[in-house]
């Protein structure tokens, strides 16, 4: 094996260490990515009802649900797990992979949709890039060891859906940069789009997962 696909390897992905790494990384960015959150869920509770709370932190909701995924695989199940164990799990991984492929690429889009119109980056616009990018690709590089199917990945892409309809039906979406404002409508397009985008490439990387050396 050359130096540079061992880094692809199961040896290497799966390594505790490894593992660990990206468990501390991603449960971080779920805590600072509330806090992000923090003043839209505060403006959310008190101008709109409790119910529509949980359609609006998208993001850290999505590194959350990686965040769970790792624990299956540094603490994998011995015998063979229930039906009930293993629906729970593949839910989560389902819900880890596609959200976080959908949400790390919406929220650079937005970023740089911003940007393109005027919109003044500072460093933490490019913290977001990078960390957001980062979500996406863990996401389809871990696909091959987690095992949910199609059944679960549509299921996921449901919710997501079904998020997007709230989103722009009762005006939770992710606040913008004001130089995107006037862009609702198009936006409000590119994310019902990005979903199934996101279903598609799941999908494919799911599909890939046989033919990579584990």
């Amino acid at each position: 094996m050359s130096s540079i696909s061992f880094f692809w390897s199961k040896a290497f992905l799966t390594s505790r260490s490894m593992l660990w790494l990206l468990f501390l990384v991603n449960a971080a960015g779920t805590f600072y990515g509330y806090i992000w959150y923090g003043n839209q869920l505060q403006y959310t509770v008190d101008n709109h009802p409790l119910w529509q709370l949980v359609f609006v932190p998208d993001s850290p909701t999505a590194s959350l649900f990686f965040t769970l995924s790792l624990l299956y695989l540094l603490f994998p199940r011995k015998g063979t797990p229930s039906k009930a164990f293993t629906a729970v799990r593949m839910g989560i991984e389902a819900l880890a992979v596609v959200t976080s492929v959908k949400y790390g690429i919406w929220a650079v889009a937005m970023i740089v949709g911003g940007a393109m119109q005027g919109d003044t980056l500072e460093w933490q616009h490019y913290m977001l890039i990078a960390s957001h990018l980062g979500m996406a690709f863990e996401a389809l590089l871990y696909v091959r060891f987690m095992v949910f199917h199609r059944l679960a990945a549509l299921l996921a892409t449901m919710w997501l859906l079904l998020n997007d309809t709230i989103d722009y039906t009762y005006m939770v979406f992710p606040w913008l940069p004001s130089e995107l404002e006037d862009d609702l409508l198009a936006i409000a397009v590119f994310t019902f789009g990005l979903s199934i985008a996101s279903y598609l490439g799941t999908l494919t990387a799911w599909r890939a997962k046989d033919r990579i050396a584990r």
